[in-house]
C-alpha cells in the first residue's frame, strides 16, 4: 500500500490537510504522485558484557589478589584464556596448552567494553596479553572512572592504578594521551631507574614538558603494588614528587642510574 493510500484510510481529514499543502506548494497534475518520507533508524547499540565469573567467586584468583592487596570485584576469571578469548574475538590460531588467567576489563568513557587484559597467575614469560575489540580504542584501562576536572595519573599496569585515586592505566606504549584533551594529568612510570626502556620513556615525557612523578631514591620498591605492600602512602609521595621542565630534568638524572 502506498503512503497515500494508507494516510487516507488511516485519518481522511489528515489525508485532506497534506495533499491541500502539496497543492499550494505546486505539485499538481494527473499524475502526481506524493514523495513517500523515509525513515530511518539508527542501528541499536549493545553494550557487551563478560560472561564470565567474577575473580572474588573463584579461589585461586581471590586469593592471589587478596595477598597483593587487590580487590577481586573489579577483575574476572577465565579458566581457558585462549578459548574464552575467541568466543569475544578470534586471536589464537591455535587453543592448545590453554592456561586460565585473570581478566581485566577495559571499558570506555561511556563504560562500552573495548577491550580486556589476560593476567598469569603464575610464573609465565607473557604475563600480559592484551585483546582489543576495536583496533581504534585506546589501550587504556579505567576511562570509566576518571573524572577529567581532576588531576588524572597515568601509570603503567591496571593493577596499580586500582591503588591512585582518578588513575588510568596505559595497556600498550601507542597511547597518544593528547586526543583526550585533558588539561592536568601526570606520568607514572615504574621506579627502575636501571631499566633503559622506562629511562628513555621519562626523558622523553620531561622533553615534550609533561609532568612527571621521579621517586625518591629512598624508595626502593619498584612499582605501587609493591610500595603500597610496603606499607607505603602512595598518592603523598606521589603529590609531594610530582615535577616538570627544568626541576624535573634535575630530578631524574639524580634518580636514573644508567
Amino acid at each position: 500500500m502506498s503512503f497515500n493510500n494508507f494516510l487516507k484510510e488511516l485519518d481522511p481529514m489528515l489525508y485532506k490537510q497534506y495533499t491541500m499543502e502539496k497543492f499550494k506548494e505546486g505539485h499538481t497534475g494527473k499524475n502526481f504522485v506524493v514523495e513517500e518520507p523515509k525513515f530511518e533508524f539508527a542501528k541499536p547499540v549493545f553494550k557487551k558484557k563478560l560472561d564470565l565469573p567474577k575473580a572474588s567467586e573463584v579461589p585461586i584468583a581471590r586469593e592471589y589478589l587478596e595477598k597483593r592487596k587487590l580487590n577481586p570485584e573489579k577483575f574476572y576469571f577465565a579458566d581457558k584464556f585462549k578459548q574464552w578469548t575467541n568466543t569475544q574475538k578470534v586471536t589464537f590460531d591455535t587453543i592448545g596448552r590453554d592456561e586460565s588467567r585473570i581478566i581485566i576489563p577495559m571499558y570506555d568513557t561511556d563504560s562500552n567494553l573495548i577491550g580486556f587484559q589476560g593476567r598469569a597467575l603464575g610464573p609465565n614469560p607473557v604475563k600480559y596479553i592484551t585483546v582489543m575489540l576495536s583496533d581504534e580504542a585506546p589501550k587504556l584501562y579505567g576511562l570509566d572512572q576518571v573524572d577529567s576536572s581532576e588531576p588524572i595519573y597515568i601509570v603503567e599496569g591496571p593493577f596499580d592504578s586500582t591503588f591512585i585515586k582518578n588513575a588510568v592505566a596505559m595497556c600498550g606504549s601507542d597511547v597518544d594521551i593528547g586526543t583526550f584533551n585533558w588539561s592536568d594529568y601526570i606520568y607514572v612510570f615504574d621506579n627502575e631507574p636501571r631499566n633503559r626502556e622506562i629511562v628513555n620513556r621519562i626523558s622523553k615525557t620531561i622533553n615534550r614538558g609533561e609532568k612527571v612523578i621521579i621517586w625518591p631514591t629512598s624508595i626502593q620498591q619498584k612499582d605501587i603494588n609493591d610500595m603500597v605492600l610496603a606499607g607505603l602512602n602512595v598518592m603523598d609521595v606521589l603529590k609531594s614528587n610530582t615535577y616538570s621542565g627544568l626541576e624535573a630534568k634535575i630530578k631524574f638524572n639524580n634518580w636514573k642510574k644508567i
